[in-house]
């Protein structure tokens, strides 16, 4: 074997080792941890967007509710 592919083979060993730790060999890899956190993000803008949302509506009907019962009506 030459010094070219003991080099390469070295490389490729390393670069084995590191798909296993990002996949991950049996069980979770980085690259789930990364999804399961994306996902979780996601799900927490969502409820912002809904809370958001609520918000706007309560503020809505509040300064409806003043300006009926504020003689601008």
């Amino acid at each position: 074997m030459t010094e070219f592919e003991g080099q390469v083979l070295a490389d490729l060993s390393v670069l084995k080792s590191q798909m296993n730790e990002l996949i991950g060999i049996g069980q979770p890899g980085r690259l789930h941890e990364l999804e399961q956190r994306v996902s979780g993000h996601e799900r927490a803008m969502q409820r912002l967007k809904g809370m958001a949302g609520a918000f706007g509506g309560l503020l809505t009907a509040v300064h409806g509710l003043i300006a009926y019962f504020g003689g601008k009506h």
